[in-house]
Parts: C-alpha cells; sequence; structure tokens
C-alpha cells in the first residue's frame, strides 16, 4: 500500500510532470507492437510509458507465460480487486476482475508455468502496520484471450510468518521447485522465506518457513544519511523479486537498486541469497515497485507507482 512517508519530498507527481511531453514524443516514434526502444542508457531502454488514468498506483509486473509480448500488472490496496494486461509499449490491453478474494494490500505478481498451464500468482502480503496475523496468495490461470473479464484463483494460500508480523513486497516463484519465495521488507537485512506452491493440507494456515537473510544489500553511507536519513533508509527497502524463466537469477528490487542473485548447481534459493549479488542501479523511477523478467529471461520490465510513471526494459 502506498506510504505517504515513503517518499519525501516533493509529491512524485510533480516530480514527472516534465516526462509527459518528452515520453510522448519518443513513444510516438513507436508502433502499438512496441518496435525498438530509445536506449535511456547502458543496458537500459525506454520501452514505454504508463499515463493510463486507471493504472495508478502500480505496485506488480509480470511477463506472461501464454501472450506474447503482455504484461500483467495490478495496483495497491484501496482499488478494486483487479488484474490489468499491458502491451511492452505500456498500453492498457484490458482489465480483468478478479472474483471471490478480498484485496487487503497486493504488492507482487508472479508468472509460472506448471503441468502444462500458465498461471499468475498475485501476493496479499502488504502491512505496513505490521498488524497482520494471515496473508494470502491467490494462484489464477491466464485467461486465453485479453479481454475485460472476471477470473477466479485456482487456489489460494493462506500463511503467517514464523515469528510475527511484517511487511512483504517481494515475492517470486520457482515452480520447478514448486516453491513460493518472500522478502521482507523494512528489516535489515532482508530475508527470505518459502512457502509449498501447492500446500498439501487445503485451507489450513501454512507458516512461511525462514532460509536466510540477503547478503550484499547496498547501505546507505555516512554522507547520504546525513543528507537525507529518510530518504538513504529507503533506498536498501526490497519492492519486488522474481526468479528467470530458466530457475537460475533471482532479481530483487530495492528503491534504488536492482540486485541478482545467481543460483549455483543444485543449491536452494538460501544459499544463493547468502553470496553477495551483482548489483546496479535502478534507472529514474517514481516509488520503484514493480519488476519482472521478460518471457524469455534476456532482460527485466521495471515500472513505479504514480501516473505517468516510465516502463523500462533493463538488460542485466
Amino acid at each position: 500500500m502506498r506510504s505517504l512517508t515513503a517518499m519525501p519530498g516533493p509529491h512524485p507527481r510533480n516530480l514527472v510532470r516534465w516526462m509527459v511531453v518528452a515520453l510522448a514524443m519518443t513513444l510516438s516514434a513507436c508502433s502499438r507492437e512496441a518496435e525498438a526502444p530509445r536506449p535511456v542508457e547502458h543496458g537500459t531502454r525506454l520501452a514505454g510509458v504508463l499515463i493510463d488514468p486507471q493504472m495508478d498506483e502500480i505496485s506488480g509486473l509480470a511477463a506472461s507465460r501464454r501472450h506474447r509480448d503482455v504484461l500483467w500488472m495490478h495496483d495497491d490496496g484501496g482499488n478494486p480487486e483487479r488484474l490489468f494486461a499491458v502491451s511492452t509499449n505500456g498500453t492498457r490491453l484490458a482489465t480483468l476482475r478478479v472474483e471471490g478474494v478480498t484485496k487487503t494490500d497486493w504488492e507482487d505478481i508472479a508468472s509460472f508455468e506448471l503441468d502444462g498451464k500458465a498461471y499468475l500468482l498475485i501476493a496479499d502480503t502488504g502491512d505496513n502496520g505490521g498488524l497482520r496475523r494471515s496473508l494470502q496468495l491467490h494462484v489464477i490461470e491466464e485467461p486465453a484471450k485479453l479481454e475485460n473479464a472476471r477470473l477466479r484463483p485456482a487456489w489460494s494460500i493462506a500463511f503467517r510468518w514464523p515469528d510475527g508480523p511484517r511487511d512483504c513486497e517481494a515475492v517470486a516463484v520457482d515452480a520447478e521447485r514448486e516453491q513460493v519465495l518472500l522478502i521482507s521488507k523494512k528489516r535489515q537485512p532482508p530475508e527470505l522465506f518459502s512457502l509449498p506452491l501447492r500446500p498439501t493440507t487445503g485451507t489450513a494456515l501454512q507458516t512461511a518457513q525462514k532460509l536466510g537473510p540477503l547478503a550484499g544489500v547496498p547501505q546507505p553511507s555516512a554522507e547520504a544519511l546525513t543528507r537525507s536519513p529518510q530518504r538513504a533508509r529507503l533506498d536498501s527497502q526490497v519492492t519486488a523479486a522474481d526468479i528467470s524463466p530458466d530457475h537460475r537469477t533471482m532479481a530483487v528490487m530495492t528503491y534504488r537498486w536492482l540486485l541478482l542473485y545467481p543460483r549455483l548447481g543444485d543449491e536452494g534459493w538460501g544459499e544463493a541469497v547468502s553470496r553477495a549479488p551483482r548489483f546496479q542501479p535502478l534507472p529514474w523511477l517514481p516509488q520503484a515497485e514493480a519488476l519482472g523478467w521478460s518471457a524469455d529471461g534476456s532482460a527485466l520490465y521495471a515500472t513505479g507507482e504514480f501516473i505517468p510513471a516510465p516502463l523500462y526494459r533493463i538488460v542485466p
């Protein structure tokens, strides 16, 4: 859920006002099929811009495993239970309502394939106040058509943390191991947890298993803490995660950084995140909260809350 204290200083809507004309001019040279995007910096391209007023507060992004050049996105708590099908140039293609669930604070989404079907996992795991005793994950089969429609979960997972409430905005799925991975946000260092993707105990409340802390998350310098202590402390908070389609690399987003944790051999993700990652600064985003690997695993897409918001394609 959007926090009024998350982004100190001028309101992000004012900070991005100057982007509208520049981004529109860039996109006018691109077709709706997203031709070659314009480079922004080394390894990063501007794929599009989110300007649709319905897509304010985007907090989760995942590439479709069923529809080419389509991203699934959702917005934050306080909005209807819905998913957006969005082209890779930022154009909204369809809005789908999710029935049979209550939306408390959706914070991330993951796409995966299981038993020959394409699924999405929605993480209702936001907890700014640290008050929720149970949280929910909803698994939905991707629809065959990209049109306004209604969906229902194939199954849901109710769970709790092993050691008390915490905020979580980053969730990923390793379908090969049938494992859901969750990363805490506000505690330092961030911690990795796991849950079974298909619990055998039906509707019983699951308990997430702690796998260990994330090593090497960049921390603010003394200079940054002096200059802007609130902003500096936010930079290292984890806001999104995703596992590459080949199940070999976990990408983790903070408000400032992109971190990549490769998995060696048959080791688990707890071992993988115990080593310092490769990391790079993110391109500028208004509250970076949405990240997902492309369907072919060659790049990552990233965007943020508030509109207009750039949609980047990052080749790490």
